[in-house]
């Protein structure tokens, strides 16, 4: 299936979530996913956070680890990390591209170097430049992340800020009343053969509409995991305390369901439907 051991530059490359109380939330993602856990590590901060490395069939897929203190990002959500060559040089393009440096580059041994970043219009990401882990080592199979999805109220000025940054091409489609885009990164080749989209396209972004987001909803990148059935997930994660925000749905290609973890991270669940 969707084994990786490397991500080219550009590519987002890991996903992970800081909570207020990481061991609850290993017990939820492992009964939701299957997942087992390795950890906990420490994470750097005064004092040192807990982390957790998910794996499913024994490769990482994912981390769970300790809110900081500093409250980076404000809320609790799902992080999409891009892997760079050179996190400090990713910092430098990012504040030329009107973006910011939310926390400086700094160590995460063994993982490699990282950035928290926020884009033009807010969104937090963060840059990782890797060393011995190199990102997710499963993806693109049920239980495994899948893509990473942006919200934005600003797609012209996104499309220029990740085109500059990453070198990522833009592919815009109208959704009616609201944009969705492809990011393609040329001469990658990732994903799988079988899903919808062309396998160089290493994002989403989707245009935030007033009547699906209120004002106070900021910019966000989501993250997507896929299931083998998004209804059985939807209703799982509702009886292990979580929440169905978006009851499941059909979009071309998915089912899909927009769900919560007990500490409001939000994140998506699509079941691939098989084509013939």
């Amino acid at each position: 299936m969707g084994e990786r051991h490397e991500y080219p530059p550009g590519v987002p490359c890991w996903v992970n979530t800081l909570q207020p109380d990481p061991e609850a939330a290993v017990r939820f993602y492992g009964d939701l996913f299957g997942w087992t856990f390795a950890g906990p590590g420490s994470m750097p901060g005064d004092p040192a956070g807990r982390y957790f490395v998910a794996r499913l069939r024994g490769r990482d897929v994912a981390g769970v680890g300790a809110q900081p203190a500093a409250g980076v990002p404000p809320a609790v959500v799902w992080n999409t990390s891009i892997s760079v060559e050179s996190a400090d040089d990713t910092a430098e393009s990012v504040k030329r591209a009107g973006g910011k440096v939310v926390m400086e580059p700094f160590d995460v041994l063994p993982a490699g170097r990282m950035a928290v970043l926020a884009d033009s219009a807010g969104a937090f990401f963060c840059a990782c430049e890797p060393k011995d882990r190199k990102g997710a080592q499963l993806v693109n199979e049920p239980g495994a992340w899948s893509m990473s999805v942006l919200h934005t109220r600003d797609p012209e000025g996104s499309k220029a800020f990740y085109g500059a940054v990453f070198g990522w091409k833009a592919e815009t489609m109208d959704m009616g009343g609201g944009e969705f885009t492809l990011w393609r990164r040329p001469g990658y080749v990732g994903g799988e053969p079988e899903q919808p989209v062309p396998r160089d396209v290493v994002g989403v972004m989707l245009e935030m509409s007033r009547d699906r987001f209120p004002d106070d909803v900021p910019p966000h990148w989501r993250v997507d995991f896929w299931v083998h059935d998004t209804d059985a997930t939807a209703d799982k994660a509702s009886k292990l305390g979580g929440k169905v925000v978006v009851a499941p749905f059909e979009i071309p290609g998915f089912r899909q369901a927009v769900l919560a973890d007990p500490h409001g991270a939000v994140f998506t669940v699509s079941e691939l439907k098989r084509r013939g």
